[in-house]
């Protein structure tokens, strides 16, 4: 056998593989300012995926984001129904959509400085109030994670709140999850307890279909007594009587106790 033009080739061994072509779905290959792998025929588009985007949004926004459908988003934004298939392929496209134009782009300078800690806690605190303004958006069941360049680029302050660390790639990426599961939760918690203006609960109220809805502390302590739930209305009692914020609160407190575990493996590592 003849020996290899390249001598270093047999210490390197053999070359990887070339990555498996990714066949985008129509939405997010729009969201991105890509050629759809399937283009459609016919005369060209006269909007943007950005307007279909929009249009979803606020119909979210007005009515749930159980009343985003084709039928809704073509009647506001002019078209037909069928129309829309040159910008989707599917209800999936359309949730795609959705969550990246009520996320918005995240502030380019979120998380680039102070120490990890306070990098995690500055990107936290500015999810929530995202989604403090939109909880519907904790509500929508997904089959996909989301990929469009607004969400995305909260991604990328997300991790890189953990570049002051050790932490490897993957450990950066667990680590935020982590921090957004709690994140989203604990809106989608909150709005369930009328804890926050427009979900849950208070959804109807704001749309005028039902009468406000008192919040959680208030209902619960209406129907205990001290003697059978002791420990219960004495937490009740002081959610009630206290002066914090008690979906502020409660984030905070959560947000610290999963930090200070996170603290423990980063110290770990140093």
């Amino acid at each position: 056998m003849d020996a290899p033009d390249d001598p270093d080739a047999v210490e390197r061994g053999p070359a990887a593989p070339a990555p498996m072509p990714v066949r985008l779905p129509t939405s997010v290959a729009l969201l991105w300012g890509r050629v759809p792998d399937t283009p459609r025929r016919g005369p060209k588009p006269t909007l943007t995926i950005r307007d279909i985007a929009r249009a979803a949004v606020a119909i979210a926004d007005d009515r749930g984001w159980e009343a985003v459908s084709m039928k809704a988003i073509a009647q506001s934004v002019g078209l037909t129904a069928m129309s829309l298939y040159r910008y989707v392929d599917s209800k999936d496209d359309v949730i795609d959509l959705l969550v990246d134009e009520a996320y918005g782009t995240a502030d380019p300078r979120l998380a680039t400085t102070g120490s990890w800690r306070e990098r995690i806690t500055d990107w936290a605190r500015a999810a929530a109030s995202t989604l403090r303004t939109r909880p519907w958006l904790t509500e929508i069941p997904m089959s996909r994670p989301p990929v469009g360049p607004n969400v995305l680029s909260w991604t990328e302050s997300g991790v890189r709140a953990f570049d002051p660390t050790a932490l490897t790639g993957p450990q950066k990426m667990n680590a935020l999850l982590l921090v957004d599961g709690f994140v989203r939760q604990h809106i989608r918690q909150s709005a369930q307890m009328g804890l926050l203006p427009g979900g849950g609960a208070r959804a109807g109220a704001r749309e005028g279909t039902q009468p406000p809805t008192p919040g959680y502390e208030a209902v619960v302590a209406s129907l205990i007594d001290p003697e059978r739930f002791p420990a219960l209305t004495a937490a009740v009692q002081t959610m009630a009587d206290g002066d914090d914020d008690f979906d502020v609160e409660q984030f905070e407190f959560g947000l610290g106790v999963i930090l200070d575990g996170l603290a423990g493996m980063i110290d770990a590592l140093d």
